[in-house]
């Protein structure tokens, strides 16, 4: 039974190419639905006699004799794989291993498998070999694999779609920035490269300077310094005076500034019409004059652009010229300030010496003295030369009344003496506090000289002050004093600076591109906005 059962299995036909070289409507009807098998052999009977009668060789006993060994469906497969490898052609698994049996070849035994495995890796490259295949039924696709398949064919649809929707936006897209992006930039790049106007350029630098203090200019500190507040000052200040309508108005009467960007050879947009007002000739100003400053090292940096070199030049020097006068006008009223306020204080400080010496001159005069203090110690003096005579006579006068008979005689004239040196001395005393046939007393006199003689000395201490107060602003007027000193002048170019064709064009692409994408993202703005 186990031998019919494998013999039903692997049955064949010939010539049957392998799974999935044909489709399944190429299979024969008879081979799509084989005999029924009624479970006890009867069909594996009948088809082993169909394939008797089939090869007229083989005999039944023979295919009987080998269904009776009882071999395993791997050997039936490897005695037809022998046989196919031989170019015998059996029409079962049993007839292949009766043919090799009668070719002398026993597929059971190892040399034979030996060389199937050898000839199976030489016989790679080769075509396949006619096995016996598994017979597929028919397969219909089921609902969800049809609904797969129209899923699919949407999604394609829509790719289809969605590209033909970016193909159509990058050709409007690439339509607009030839339009607005593009066509303007050829235009600006044909205006700059044939129609504008070569224009010369003349470059110059200069620095403002102020004389250094030597006491302080000197050392290493004066060789690291940089430039000093004032001098910043002053060149902002004259940068924005070369910047200003003034020094365009004295450009314009010195030197025609109007009539020379009004002439005819200058092209349309940066020519002056003939009825321009003065703030389109300030706008050509500024546009043409260009100045610069470097705070870092004080350098001024200025450019002066016009139809041909000499004429830039000769604007560049009135220019410079126009900046050493303001920067003499911009110090000159402080110096001037700064002297004549020194000067008027030292004149007045010695008009005050004066004034306090002739005070002092004239006590003396009125007085008779020279110095108080002189009259006073010769008064003190002869106060104490008295006191002493008056001491001794008094001694005298006191050791003669000691006697118990005193001589009269010789009292009488010391009493006396010591009256008159009393006088004396009292009239002494009143010369110094009291005031004597209406004229001040001696100390009245010498505080009023003593006053007299303080004031000289303060007179003199602020007129010395004002001096040095008055070299102090000579001094600093000096320092004050500013020059224009140049380090590169103006000259005759021979080949025009403007217009830079190349980097105009460029800037101009930018310049177009940039309006051109803030104009699409405020479209898209209020797009999305009034959408939402």
């Amino acid at each position: 039974m186990t031998t019919k059962l494998t013999a039903r299995r692997f049955r064949t036909r010939p010539s049957q190419p392998a799974q999935g070289d044909h489709p399944v409507s190429q299979v024969p009807p008879e081979e799509l639905f084989p005999e029924a098998d009624d479970g006890l052999g009867a069909g594996v009977n009948r088809r082993q006699e169909n394939t008797a009668a089939t090869d007229h060789r083989i005999t039944a006993e023979e295919i009987a004799a080998v269904e009776g060994e009882g071999l395993t469906g791997r050997q039936l497969r490897l005695a037809r794989r022998i046989a196919a490898k031989q170019n015998i052609q059996a029409s079962s698994d049993v007839a292949a291993v009766v043919l090799l049996r009668r070719a002398g070849i026993d597929p059971f035994q190892r040399a034979s498998l030996m060389d199937l495995v050898v000839s199976s890796r030489q016989g790679e490259a080769e075509a396949p070999t006619n096995l016996p295949q598994r017979i597929q039924p028919i397969q219909v696709p089921s609902t969800e694999q049809r609904a797969r398949d129209s899923h699919l064919n949407d999604l394609r649809e829509i790719q289809r779609d969605i590209a033909r929707r970016r193909r159509r936006k990058l050709t409007l897209l690439f339509a607009r920035l030839a339009f607005f992006v593009l066509l303007p930039t050829i235009i600006a790049g044909y205006y700059f490269y044939n129609i504008a106007t070569p224009l010369y350029s003349a470059k110059s630098e200069f620095v403002i300077q102020q004389s250094e203090n030597p006491t302080t200019s000197g050392g290493l500190g004066g060789m690291v310094s940089g430039p000093s507040l004032s001098a910043l000052q002053d060149s902002i200040a004259v940068q924005g005076y070369l910047q200003s309508r003034e020094a365009m108005t004295r450009l314009n009467e010195d030197l025609g500034f109007r009539e020379h960007f009004s002439a005819p050879s200058i092209d349309v947009l940066q020519r002056l019409p003939a009825d321009a007002t003065m703030e389109d000739v300030y706008n050509v100003y500024e546009k043409n004059v260009k100045i610069s400053f470097d705070p870092t090292e004080g350098i001024m940096k200025m450019e002066v652009i016009a139809e041909d070199s000499p004429t830039a030049v000769a604007f560049s020097e009135a220019l410079i010229g126009y900046a050493e006068e303001q920067v003499d006008q911009l110090t000159a009223r402080m110096r001037e300030d700064q002297m004549a306020g020194a000067l008027q204080g030292y004149q007045d400080a010695e008009a005050a010496v004066l004034r306090a010496q002739m005070n002092l001159v004239d006590l003396q005069e009125r007085f008779s003295i020279i110095s108080s203090d002189v009259e006073v110690n010769l008064i003190t003096s002869q106060l104490a030369e008295l006191n002493s005579q008056l001491m001794q006579d008094r001694l005298s006068l006191a050791q003669i009344e000691a006697n118990p008979q005193p001589n009269e005689a010789r009292m009488q004239p010391l009493r006396e003496r010591i009256a008159r040196l009393q006088e004396q001395a009292q009239s002494l005393r009143a010369q110094l506090t009291n005031s004597a046939n209406g004229d001040d007393s001696l100390a009245r006199l010498q505080a009023q000289l003593a006053v007299a003689q303080a004031d000289v000395e303060t007179r003199q201490a602020m007129l010395a002050q004002s001096l040095q107060a008055m070299e102090t602003a000579r001094v600093e007027a000096a320092r004050q004093t500013r020059y224009l000193s140049r380090s590169v002048n103006p000259v005759v170019s021979d080949a025009p600076v403007y217009p830079r064709a190349f980097e105009n064009t460029l800037v101009s692409l930018l310049v177009f591109l940039g309006i051109y994408l803030m104009i699409s993202m405020t479209v898209a703005i209020l797009r999305e906005q009034v959408s939402s």
